[in-house]
């Protein structure tokens, strides 16, 4: 019987090496992805929206531990004075997270202070893994207006909800297209409904239905400001969400009615829900 050469034995051997050597390298850095620390996008960004309106230093439910990594990322990166690292998503976790987002080059509402999910990975990378992530998707126009992918869904089952149609009066993404909104309809995730035609309780129970798939919404009406009739709506966790829009959602969460005075809120009491809760409710 003939024995195999040594190079034939040596062969598979050299051949199959460097294929073995790369799935050990991906096994291995899976593994690091694995074992890093989780920060949960939704609470943080949820945090992000409601800590700069507290009159208190109370951390928002749930997003602590993931508060801390990114505030200790943005710290070892000198966006954040070490002192301020304490869970806490206020203004000057805010200001620090949007010259972070600028420092990548982003701009306009990719630097408004809300971690959105390009400016977050990078945050995280080799610290940190990025869980629960929210899309705000693409522009698309409804009629004359425009909106996100996401605001879409939301008025889409919000309409299923309430077993009628809602026309929109002005849509997102118009900065400057309307002085009596003050900016809260230069990013996305905001609206304004038409109540033409609906009783008092219809427009009640058309914010309810906004309200139960994650929008902080409110009936405005003349008395309040140089505006007509309609209801106004803001998608809980937008990323792109104006500042102005974003103090809304904090006031939401705190009880008023998300007007320049922080009035009491004037709508229907509902489960506070984001539309990625409202989901998996």
């Amino acid at each position: 019987m003939k024995l195999p050469s040594y190079a034939a034995v040596l062969m598979p051997a050299v051949l199959f090496a460097p294929l073995i050597g790369t799935f050990g390298a991906s096994a291995a850095q899976a593994a690091d992805v694995r074992a890093l620390p989780s920060v949960n996008m939704e609470a943080t960004v949820k945090a992000a929206q409601i800590d700069p309106r507290r009159p208190d230093s109370t951390m928002t439910p749930g997003a602590k531990a993931s508060v801390l990594l990114v505030e200790r990322a943005l710290r070892d990166r000198h966006f954040l004075d070490a002192k301020w690292v304490d869970g806490y998503f206020g203004t000057t976790t805010v200001a620090a997270y949007a010259k972070y987002q600028k420092s990548l080059g982003l701009t306009g509402l990719a630097a408004n202070g809300l971690p959105g999910k390009t400016s977050l990975t990078k945050l995280g990378a080799g610290r940190f893994k990025v869980t629960d992530v929210i899309d705000p998707g693409t522009r698309v126009s409804t009629g004359a207006f425009v909106i996100n992918t996401r605001t879409r869904s939301m008025l889409a089952e919000a309409k299923r909800l309430l077993g009628r149609d809602l026309k929109l009066d002005q849509g997102s993404y118009n900065p400057g297209g309307d002085p009596t909104s003050v900016g809260t309809h230069d990013g996305g995730g905001v609206v304004d409904i038409s109540v033409k035609g609906m009783s008092s309780a219809t427009r009640t129970a058309a914010v309810r239905a906004l309200r139960l798939v994650g929008f902080a919404a409110w009936v405005r009406n003349p008395q309040q400001d140089d505006w007509p009739w309609h209801i106004h709506a803001t998608a809980i966790n937008d990323t792109d969400l104006s500042s102005q829009a974003q103090h809304q959602i904090g006031d939401y969460y705190l009880g008023l009615n998300g007007l320049a005075g922080r009035g009491p809120d004037d709508g229907p009491k509902v489960t506070i829900r984001s539309w990625e809760e409202y989901q998996r409710r």
